[in-house]
């Protein structure tokens, strides 16, 4: 009888281990995906459930010996019930009142820290009946909680986000902690006063959570859709990332990620083709292009233009954001089947092997006679993986690069922006090769696009800066270039704006760039490239991030 009781204690204690952990991943990563800035979000959430654990842990010695498994049970259906529905609640508070969303979000934390923190010492005073030695029975409650963490860590990263959305995974972990209650009324039956009150809780807190898992992708659209002035059309949750896409009474397509806006379909033609023609006005027959980001396909289109270009390799992290981009069909409106038929590679054993790995687009040349065949004009791979990985595993070199990734609004996104990031860069760029990257705002965030080609040029490359104005983003940036010792091949450091100065026409039909656009994106106001700040980006100091974050805050 006393192993068997201790048993279900220390499997109980498995169980709600692994939901506290799981609890503390769930809000850290909403938190995460409402107000941005991932690695401080996780920080302060963690930081202030331990704490409210810690005030939990010391709080539960008021209680008395009366009823304590009654109470301890009744502590279990609440926190199943808070952890469940709280990032619904999280969600539909931001969208609908902003303004009170750090209050509920912390009476979330708060009260489920609480309640976490009253688990350990409660199990410990229940098993002190069937374990008489402190050593012994504080060893293995503290054991199968510390075995249950892991298990719950590694169930949140790799199994719940196969099959459910985050919103989803917070139910589910919910009914993990009311089975742990289920488990403890059913085996302690006898020794339950309030055997009733607690079962009318357990039924009552089951069938909310059910209905919750039930509907949880309908409500979840719904308080997202007080987030977005357009129709939602998709939402779509990765491992990597929240995807959603919106649609306007004009049927202007915009996408999102982690709630920050992407592309907007009325000017994004505007953004990728500065992002890519300028550079292919620098290199004569162009063969292969690398780029890295870019996983909508929108750059591709515009490289697939090119009939000199033989090879384009595309390097996204997210797989569902390029499968979207091959099947989806507004990406395929939008993008005009750039990936469709490419075949997506895979790193396997850390190596980059593909199972197929490149097959033939077909893209009509714009210049060729009505009737006749279309012509194969560029094998297109795609790899789904991290940039950095690639640069380090991939061999060869590119005669173009194109790097289209996010703004750095994280510290995860910063290492992509450092020296030695470009240093791994230059090493597969050809030798008379450009590459070009999107640099953020240089009026928003004017340090951090400086930061940027202070950065490249740490890393031995000769760069430029242009930039243009898309109305969905305002200023905007880039910069692009190749090898120092191309490109200051003579004295004259302003030998690449020189280049792009002579561009007299673009060799493959746009909607919006010209030649007389590109001379006039080179020419900066007064002072706008003036700094005082002299630091670049390394993988260890971020300092992309802090220039980013003042910038978009403060102007700075």
């Amino acid at each position: 009888m006393n192993i068997s009781a201790s048993f279900i204690l220390y499997l109980t204690t498995f169980i709600m281990g692994g939901c506290g952990l799981a609890y503390e991943y769930t809000l850290s990563r909403v938190a995460a995906d409402l107000l941005g800035n991932s690695a401080r979000q996780w920080a302060l959430v963690i930081g202030a459930m331990m704490f409210c654990m810690g005030i939990g842990a010391d709080l539960q010695k008021r209680l008395d010996n009366h009823l304590l498994l009654d109470k301890f049970i009744g502590a279990e259906i609440l926190l199943g019930i808070l952890g469940g529905c709280g990032p619904l609640a999280l969600l539909f508070t931001y969208g609908m009142a902003p303004g009170y969303y750090i209050i509920v979000q912390y009476a979330f934390i708060s009260t489920i820290g609480l309640l976490l923190g009253f688990e350990l010492p409660l199990i410990t005073r229940l098993n002190e009946s069937y374990t008489r030695q402190l050593k012994v029975n504080l060893g293995k409650v503290l054991k199968m909680d510390y075995i249950g963490s892991l298990a719950g860590a590694l169930i949140w990263v790799f199994l719940l986000p196969r099959f459910f959305t985050l919103i989803e995974t917070a139910f589910v972990l919910g009914l993990l902690n009311l089975a742990a209650a289920v488990i403890l009324l059913f085996y302690f039956h006898p020794q339950i006063t309030l055997k009733r009150r607690l079962w009318a809780a357990l039924l009552g807190a089951l069938a909310i959570l059910s209905l919750g898992l039930s509907q949880a992708r309908d409500w979840t659209l719904l308080g997202e859709q007080h987030l977005y002035r357009d129709r939602i059309i998709l939402s779509r949750t990765t491992r990597f990332q929240h995807i959603v896409l919106t649609e306007s009474r004009a049927a202007e397509i915009s996408c999102y990620i982690n709630g920050s806006l992407q592309f907007n379909s009325a000017d994004e033609y505007i953004y990728h083709e500065n992002l890519v023609h300028p550079a292919f006005t620098l290199v004569s027959h162009p063969r292969r292009v690398l780029i890295l980001g870019g996983g909508d396909g929108l750059a591709a289109r515009e490289v697939l233009k090119y009939p000199t270009v033989k090879e384009l390799l595309l390097c996204d992290l997210d797989p569902e954001m390029t499968d979207l981009a091959r099947n989806h069909p507004t990406f395929i409106a939008l993008n005009q089947g750039s990936l469709q038929d490419a075949r997506i590679t895979f790193l396997q054993e850390n190596h980059l092997s593909a199972k197929k790995q490149t097959e033939t687009i077909l893209v009509p040349d714009q210049n060729r006679r009505f009737g006749s065949r279309p012509e194969a004009v560029a094998r297109v791979s795609l790899i789904n993986l991290d940039a950095a990985t690639l640069l380090e595993k991939l061999a060869g070199k590119f005669d173009i690069i194109i790097v289209d990734f996010p703004d750095p609004n994280n510290e995860e996104l910063a290492k992509l922006y450092s020296t030695t990031f470009y240093h791994r860069l230059a090493e597969h760029l050809a030798v008379d090769g450009v590459f070009v990257q999107q640099a953020t705002s240089p009026y928003h965030a004017r340090e951090a696009f400086l930061c940027i080609g202070r950065t490249m040029q740490a890393a031995g490359l000769r760069v430029i800066p242009y930039h243009d104005n898309v109305p969905s983003f305002g200023e905007w940036g880039w910069w692009i270039g190749g090898h120092q010792e191309r490109w200051a091949a003579t004295e004259l450091p302003e030998s690449l704006a020189e280049t792009l100065r002579q561009t007299t026409r673009l060799a493959v039909p746009t909607r919006y760039l010209t030649p007389e656009l590109i001379h006039a994106s080179l020419d900066f106001g007064k002072n706008q490239l003036t700094t005082t700040e002299t630091e670049i980006n390394t993988l260890v100091n971020h300092k992309i991030f802090t220039y980013y974050l003042l910038g978009w805050q403060t102007g700075y």
